[in-house]
């Protein structure tokens, strides 16, 4: 381990067999916190590269549980977190409108970390019951299109560097990895970034996994479509500046993404999208990201297609059916 140190000290770029033979190694225990917390910020001072990034990913599946859903091609929908917007649950809102039009669903989340509720919070709200068991998880998408990953219960090796991270205080490589661990394997997936910064180390990312992917950034710094202003949609084949307009839609007021400040608020918003008791705002903006998410699904359909497709999943009752048989099964 020492000689990764000196390498990263040195401004050494690392292969990703040796990133991920570093992640492996850290976990492992090979190396102490002063060691690791050296390594991360001298990392991040340099800046991660996709190959360090696609390291730390392959050690931090390989030390954790396995849960390969791969055969359902199942799409995501993610943001890498940390705008400080304190949006409402759009992304997983968003999922139950996928699943409710016919595109499996493994939605992989966890906890708040800088907002009012995550995806866990608002479905331990409704009484979820988070498993590992891909016997589980296999029903739950059988039953209704969608099963929930509880990152805690997959991603093990982050507990080990939970103390460094905490310690240090700086943004490291492991506050990147979250969208790119899904041990679901997602064939598909609609991957909000908070950092323009970000879009490039993503898009390599994805690309040498071979997912099919969009990448948004709003340009007012939202982690999603926020439909508050324009936005970047970057693909695999094009890459792309949009306005609320190009999609169908009227510009949204930020206040009306709000999550509030609490999880119980939080809940109050979800369950009003879902159904229908909402204020059009909000029941819009997640119908821009389900359409974006179901397009990179479906390359026959045009992106307004799929759009009005989420629409009618969701102003029909389909995807507020979805999510109570979700919560059925997973209760």
């Amino acid at each position: 381990m020492n000689t990764y140190l000196q390498r990263l000290v040195g401004q050494e770029r690392l292969s990703r067999q040796d990133a991920c033979d570093l992640l492996t190694g850290i976990v492992g225990g090979a190396c102490n916190d002063i060691e690791t917390g050296a390594m991360l910020a001298a990392m991040q001072l340099r800046g991660v590269t996709v190959d360090e990034l696609l390291g730390f990913r392959d050690g931090l599946l390989a030390t954790g549980v396995h849960a390969d859903l791969s055969d359902y091609a199942p799409l995501d929908i993610v943001g890498t977190g940390g705008d400080g917007k304190n949006t409402f649950n759009i992304s997983t809102c968003a999922c139950f409108v996928v699943a409710a039009a016919g595109q499996p669903v493994a939605k992989h989340g966890n906890y708040a970390a800088t907002s009012s509720s995550g995806a866990s919070d608002v479905l331990e709200q409704h009484g979820v019951r988070f498993t590992a068991d891909p016997d589980r998880l296999r029903r739950s998408l059988d039953g209704c299109g969608i099963a929930y990953l509880h990152a805690p219960l997959f991603a093990l090796g982050m507990k080990a560097v939970a103390p460094v991270r905490k310690a240090l205080g700086i943004r490291t490589v492991f506050n990147l990895l979250g969208p790119l661990v899904n041990p679901a394997l997602p064939r598909y997936q609609l991957l909000g970034v908070a950092r323009l910064g970000q879009l490039r180390l993503y898009d390599g990312a994805l690309r040498r996994l071979g997912t099919g992917y969009g990448l948004v950034n709003s340009a007012d710094g939202y982690d999603e479509v926020s439909l508050t202003g324009r936005f970047k949609l970057l693909t695999r084949d094009s890459e792309v500046l949009l306005e609320p307009a190009d999609l169908g839609f009227e510009p949204v007021a930020p206040q009306c993404l709000s999550g509030g400040t609490s999880r119980a608020e939080a809940r109050a918003v979800f369950d009003a999208v879902l159904d229908g008791s909402a204020p059009r705002p909000q029941r819009d903006v997640v119908a821009a990201n389900a359409g974006l998410a179901l397009s990179l699904t479906r390359p026959n359909l045009s992106l307004a297609d799929c759009i009005a497709t989420a629409r009618e999943a969701l102003e029909s009752g389909a995807a507020l059916r979805t999510f109570r048989r979700f919560v059925e099964l997973n209760s």
